[in-house]
């Protein structure tokens, strides 16, 4: 009677045996097993789904752990009455009338999307991935991930972390981030200056709404990280877009009337360029003469291929006027979600409160992996060998860049994951974009990291992360024909 509720699939995800509890779990919730009726034995449901029976009597004894099932000696496995109690059941239909559905254009009060960055989200379906952001799957240190996982879920790690942390978090994860990746950018910095994020941007969010109103200004890199446009906008302050040049962040008169200031000097975003040591210097006087916090975003900075890669802004500041941003992203996975803000502890309390209010903390099942997955020294093997397959890359996209379109792009002096490549005078990027996705290429058009009005067109980025060494320049040379044809 029950034959047709049990079907396992051999191209599931799932092994037989969860499969064989997901079926007959939802089965129940759903009231299609009767508390009255047995289920199949162990033997007859081994026999009708053609599996060991110890594969039917391990997802029964689950089941049973669970509070699905019971066990009536002598009669089978029955369905556990308990286990209904909770379900929804509507005796009789309730009729409700039919009125006004909601005016979504006046109920919305942002609207996100009117500046959305439209990524391509199934890009490894494309042969020539130039996408920014992307780690190459093959790279993703699998068996030293599932290690530090499995601890992270042993009966004393669930212990320490499984329990409400309120606003705290993993100490093994701060104690990693305080004596081994700051003092590595020259940043020291006490446990209560730092605060674990979900990802740079949420660190971004939090700093908008808790240093910026109506009555401040906020000022950024232009061209910059588009997202910083609507974060800033919900808090109602005024903005300013802030001119770069070959060296950066551009000081100077353009700064003095900020309140707080967004700046990617160890590497431009999207630029690539990176900020010298006298340039650094200047901006941290001027913040001091002019009374201004800076933002920075060290992004990228693990992979740097200079032997001396100059140190963090946050390093030189000795006035407590740098905020500094770090994520994983860029090494261990963007997946993970996972970053951290350094500042001096007023600020970090008050930001601490703030995600209280809004997520508590970042996963400590995950805060514990990644603390163990530092500790262990995997993420240090595992920068070495990202920055010896980038450097790899960054050369061939340039000796296919200086082939193909010469004098397009200079390489990023830093290193990084992409290249900034401004293309012919009348080429329009966005439709270059479009095109090259119909020949398999994925490229992003510049526009978008342009703050001011009728932004430059003919600029676009080649990430080098995600594509096999090998496809760089077939990708360039499809690359450098469409843009033949357009101009």
């Amino acid at each position: 009677m029950l034959n047709h509720l049990f079907h396992l699939s051999p191209d599931s995800e799932s092994s037989l045996q969860q499969q064989i509890r997901e079926q007959i779990s939802k089965a129940i919730i759903d009231g299609h097993i009767p508390p009255d009726l047995p289920l199949p034995s162990t033997r007859k449901l081994a026999q009708m789904l053609g599996v060991s029976r110890n594969t039917v009597i391990l997802a029964y004894e689950h089941l049973m752990y669970d509070g699905y099932l019971i066990s009536r000696e002598r009669a089978g496995f029955y369905v556990n009455d308990e286990i209904l109690k909770s379900s929804v059941k509507e005796e009789r239909p309730v009729a409700i009338e039919s009125g006004n559905k909601p005016d979504w254009d006046q109920c919305l009060k942002l609207r996100p999307t009117e500046r959305k960055l439209n990524k391509v989200h199934r890009w490894r379906d494309y042969p020539y991935p130039f996408i920014y952001g992307q780690l190459d799957p093959k790279m993703f240190p699998t068996n030293h991930w599932r290690e530090c996982c499995k601890e992270a879920v042993s009966v004393q790690a669930i212990g320490d972390w499984a329990g409400d942390r309120y606003d705290d978090d993993d100490a093994l994860l701060v104690e990693q981030i305080h004596s081994r990746l700051l003092p590595r950018r020259g940043v020291w910095a006490e446990p209560d200056e730092i605060l674990i994020t979900v990802g740079a941007q949420h660190a971004l969010y939090m700093l908008m709404r808790v240093l910026l109103n109506q009555t401040t200004r906020f000022g950024l890199e232009d061209p910059g990280y588009p997202d910083l446009i609507h974060m800033a906008a919900c808090t109602g302050t005024r903005i300013k877009n802030l001119s770069i040049d070959q060296d950066g962040l551009e000081t100077g008169e353009q700064l003095r009337d900020c309140d707080l200031i967004f700046t990617t000097p160890s590497h431009q975003f999207p630029t690539t360029v990176t900020m010298p040591l006298a340039r650094r210097q200047a901006l941290l006087e001027q913040a001091s003469r002019d009374n201004f916090l800076i933002i920075e975003d060290d992004y990228e900075c693990e992979t740097s291929f200079a032997a001396n890669p100059t140190p963090a802004l946050k390093s030189l500041d000795k006035n407590d006027r740098v905020i500094y941003i770090g994520s994983l992203s860029k090494t261990l996975s963007p997946g993970l979600r996972l970053g951290y803000m350094v500042g001096p502890k007023p600020l970090i309390q008050e930001i601490r409160e703030f995600r209280r209010m809004m997520l508590r903390h970042p996963p400590m099942n995950n805060q514990r992996s990644v603390g163990l997955f530092l500790h262990r020294g995997y993420h240090d093997s595992l920068v070495r060998s990202i920055v010896q397959v980038y450097e790899e890359r960054w050369k061939a996209v340039s000796d296919a860049l200086q082939s193909c379109l010469p004098a397009s792009a200079k390489p990023p002096v830093f290193g990084g994951s992409a290249y900034w490549v401004k293309g012919p005078d009348g080429l329009d990027a966005r439709e270059l974009k479009r095109l090259a996705l119909e020949r398999g290429v994925v490229i992003e058009s510049g526009d978008i990291y342009f703050h001011r009005a009728n932004p430059p067109q003919q600029f676009f980025r080649l990430g080098y992360s995600s594509i096999a060494t090998e496809r760089i320049r077939p990708g360039i040379e499809r690359l450098a024909a469409l843009i033949g044809e357009l101009t």
